[in-house]
């Protein structure tokens, strides 16, 4: 079965094999089918501007595919096809066939996030369009093996350092050389993103666009009324934008009913009248639920992996905390329980372990996707 499959491979690695994917990809490509492939790199807000792009093509009569990672509670959210998640049977199918065409060193070899990429191409065999979104990074990520008609490139910020870099110009620079000919790049916080777009355009000869230069007035009043339409904050209504403008560049009918059904869970979601979950966890996504909720009080149910800058995420949020309330998350890359309760100490915020919800308070879910499944997972309890 897949899924015993692939808990045999690690999740997570301190250092990756960027030669593998491709070298793998290269033996069998001519066995993997080849849809019009649209990209998505950057830090934030791949997944949203991925399903709002994958929902409206297949509203407008598209066969289409949307890859996303990681997963809050089942695998195959991140294999969506045709409106709704791959079936286990589809998967495993998939898996069946994916098997026949890998040797089995090699198939032994590729990295959880590895294969599955190359699992979803399967599921994938019949769309017209693909949406594929980069794991981690850009140049080196496994996505970046195929042709792509189109690169998306979403805000840009420090995230995931140990492996990207330590300054934006090295980040950016990671991410944007997975461009291959034609991208459209999303509003930046940092200069240093466009500068690095710019002379990497020269270089490459790459396409390149922002969103200013494909939406027109009419366009953005699209926009607009679609966002009022899903009452959107304003970074969603953000990656919409972006999402439109790559059905702009398409040449691609924009359609405000398209995107009727085109919200993605887990992305400042009201599970409830006094509930929000998001699965943010860098001091972008903080400084974006910030602006979005800065009217209101919440406690924050929250925990850090070591290699985030909770420090910095938790003084960005501080004035919508009422409290925070530490939720159990069995994962071994979680900061130690003392350390973050001494830092939200020092912030003057009351601490306490997080047992369940008051229906008189407001509570925002916040930390990682593992926050947001350890939530839910209790909530079933």
């Amino acid at each position: 079965m897949l899924e015993d499959y692939l808990n045999k491979k690690p999740l997570y690695y301190t250092e990756i094999d960027y030669t593998r994917m491709p070298r793998i990809y290269e033996k069998i490509k001519e066995e993997i089918p080849k849809p019009k492939i649209i990209h998505l790199v950057g830090t934030n807000g791949k997944g949203t501007t991925g399903r709002f792009l994958a929902s409206a093509l297949y509203s407008l009569g598209f066969s289409t595919g949307h890859y996303t990672s990681p997963h809050i509670l089942e695998f195959n959210e991140r294999i969506w096809l045709n409106g709704e998640n791959s079936s286990q049977e589809v998967l495993e199918k998939a898996h069946e066939k994916l098997q026949k065409i890998l040797t089995k060193s090699d198939a032994n070899s590729l990295s959880y996030f590895e294969y599955t990429t190359l699992l979803s191409q399967i599921v994938f065999n019949e769309c017209e369009f693909v949406v594929l979104e980069a794991g981690l990074g850009g140049e080196y990520d496994a996505t970046a093996v195929f042709d792509k008609i189109l690169t998306l490139v979403t805000p840009i910020d420090f995230d995931h350092e140990a492996f990207l870099g330590d300054t934006i110009k090295e980040i950016a620079t990671t991410k944007l050389n997975a461009v291959q000919k034609n991208a459209i790049i999303a509003k930046q916080k940092y200069s240093e993103v466009m500068k690095v777009a710019n002379e990497l355009a020269d270089i490459k000869r790459i396409n390149l666009k922002t969103i200013d230069d494909i939406l027109d007035a009419q366009d953005k009043q699209i926009v607009d009324n679609i966002s009022k339409k899903l009452d959107l904050v304003d970074y969603l209504k953000d990656n919409l934008s972006l999402s439109v403008s790559a059905l702009k560049f398409l040449n691609i009918e924009i359609k405000e009913s398209s995107f009727d059904n085109a919200t993605l869970f887990g992305r400042l979601t009201k599970y409830s009248s006094n509930i929000i979950l998001d699965v943010g966890h860098n001091t972008l996504a903080a400084s974006s639920i910030f602006q979005a909720l800065k009217s209101k009080k919440f406690v924050l149910v929250y925990n850090s992996y070591k290699d985030k800058n909770y420090k910095e995420i938790l003084n960005i949020l501080k004035p919508l905390i009422d409290r925070v309330e530490i939720i159990n998350v069995d994962d071994s890359r979680i900061e130690l329980k003392e350390k973050l309760q001494n830092f939200i100490c020092k912030l003057n915020l009351e601490c306490k372990d997080f047992k369940k919800c008051n229906v008189d308070e407001n509570y925002l879910v916040f930390g990682s996707f593992s926050v947001v499944e350890s939530f839910l997972k209790m909530q079933e309890e």
